[in-house]
């Protein structure tokens, strides 16, 4: 096989998975909103399978190579599978429920989280034994310290900002200082440095597969700027079905799926900006976890609830496009998106 061959070979088994699985899960998404039952644990098992693509697609292609971390690989493909059976079962048996905290809540909610959790531990160990040299070969290493660090102070500078300047636009200046001002957010910043540790194993599913592989394919088609808004498009239209079942009703679907692709054009090129001053996948990774937990600080609501049902409007598309335009979409600009000129 030669290195186009398995270049395409690669890339279809990518596609399969990524998108789609997510897109025949999308199907049960659907369903599941008609029963209704809890949802939750669709966007839970949707994020592993971009990662889930390629490392099937290293697996078939290079089980060879001596330097392939088979057996985190293979791991994570099991945590994939047992994810999708779980959101599987929630359809089957909607019914079951457990307690927790005092409440009365989906039994597989509580599945899945415990599911991601243990696989998340259980991969450190996996991805720690297969060895510094195996980590290095296929991206999973972690690489300059200091540039990590500085892109991860400018991404939370940059995203409490734009939190901040989302309620000067709502007429609330000062809410921000309110929010971050009290304890529940303490507490809550405080702990996830722990949350990630426990729970990373989503993110590594989603940025392994848009970063680490499908960024460099795009941009050697479509060039640095192109390839990470093409992504960023295809990104956003990985989202369509819980846009429209999941995040809001489908009633509101396509303004949801608009505004998704503004924020993960905008949101990726910062990623991307990110990874490659780096060269460090798990930069991404943590941006990513950021991204979404911080979400429930801004809100000063930390109830993941507040991700569902959103009540969006065509008039809220503008200002996400100005602020994430300002914010994120502005490295665009930067040096590491300029062209080599020959």
């Amino acid at each position: 096989m030669t290195e186009t061959e398995k270049t395409k070979k690669q890339l279809l088994i990518f596609i399969l998975i990524a998108y789609g699985v997510t897109y025949l899960m999308g199907i049960l998404t659907w369903y599941g909103s008609t029963i209704p039952i809890e949802m939750g644990v669709f966007p839970n098992a949707q994020m592993f399978y971009p990662a889930a693509g390629v490392m099937l697609a290293y697996l078939v292609t290079q089980w060879k190579d001596p330097l392939l971390p088979r057996w985190f690989f293979l791991f994570f493909l099991l945590v994939t599978f047992v994810m999708i059976g779980i959101c599987v079962l929630s359809v089957v048996m909607p019914e079951k429920t457990t307690m927790l905290y005092g409440q009365s809540v989906s039994l597989w909610t509580v599945i899945i989280q415990y599911a991601s959790i243990g696989g998340s531990i259980l991969l450190w160990i996996f991805l720690l034994v297969s060895g510094k040299k195996k980590r290095g070969a296929y991206g999973l290493g972690w690489r300059r310290w200091k540039a990590s660090l500085f892109c991860i102070l400018v991404f939370g500078v940059l995203y409490f900002g734009r939190g901040a300047m989302a309620y000067v636009m709502g007429g609330e200046p000062g809410a921000i200082l309110d929010i971050l001002g009290s304890s529940d957010a303490l507490i809550y910043l405080l702990i996830q440095p722990v949350n990630f540790l426990l729970a990373f194993a989503p993110f590594l599913g989603e940025e392994y597969g848009w970063r680490y592989y499908l960024q460099p394919l795009l941009q050697k088609r479509f060039g640095l700027k192109g390839g990470v808004l093409v992504l960023g498009v295809a990104w956003g239209l990985w989202h369509v079905f819980l846009d429209f079942f999941y995040y809001t009703t489908p009633d509101r679907g396509l303004i949801m799926t608009l505004s998704q692709i503004i924020t993960c054009v905008t949101l990726g090129i910062f990623f991307a900006w990110a990874y490659k001053k780096t060269g460090n996948i798990w930069v991404p990774v943590i941006l990513h976890f950021m991204n979404n937990n911080l979400t429930l600080v801004i809100a000063g609501n930390y109830s993941a609830e507040v991700l569902e049902n959103q009540q969006v409007t065509w008039s809220m598309i503008p200002a996400s496009l100005i602020l994430n335009g300002l914010f994120y979409g502005v490295f665009l600009l930067s040096k590491e998106f300029r062209e080599e000129k020959g």
